[in-house]
């Protein structure tokens, strides 16, 4: 069985220069909240623990979604987390070497009656397509939760497959 590779002209690689254009730049990896590694290899796969949105060492809102956050702010925080899982598989193995996301699982810290999950965590799915283009669609859940860590209104983490 041969190894998938980018396709060339989207994704891996590629990656860099896309954020560019998107004027994006990758932040530092968030460190750990309590005993566990932002991400971990194993095999051809990289696991991305939990990202929250965090920027610049802080949460940029906190609260649920659909009372002290509205779905766009909860939308963009997604979009942070996707960044910060990027830089954490940048981090341990490179941009350039992802094949494909995965799988992308989105905690929606929800307020009582809130059903919106799908669509904040659009804002991860997004980011993902616009760096990596069809390297970045991905199976995906989306999760409503009551509480997420420090307050966080999204968490999200992530499976890619690497070369």
């Amino acid at each position: 069985m041969t190894e998938p590779t980018p396709v060339s002209g989207e994704g891996g690689a590629d990656a860099y220069a896309k954020l560019a254009e998107l004027g994006l730049t990758l932040p530092q990896v968030v460190p750990p909240l309590a005993s566990y590694v932002p991400a971990v290899q194993s095999g051809n796969y990289v696991y991305v623990s939990g990202q929250l949105p965090m920027v610049d060492g802080k949460l940029p809102h906190t609260g649920k979604v659909g009372a002290d956050v509205t779905p766009e702010q909860g939308t963009e925080l997604a979009r942070y987390c996707a960044l910060n899982a990027l830089a954490a598989i940048d981090a341990l193995v490179g941009l350039g070497r992802i094949v494909k996301i995965v799988k992308v699982t989105g905690f929606v810290a929800s307020a009582e009656g809130f059903t919106g999950q799908p669509a904040v965590v659009n804002g991860a799915s997004q980011l993902f397509g616009d760096v990596l283009g069809e390297l970045g669609r991905h199976a995906r859940s989306a999760v409503g939760v009551a509480e997420l860590p420090l307050g966080a209104p999204v968490e999200v983490e992530v499976i890619a497959e690497i070369a």
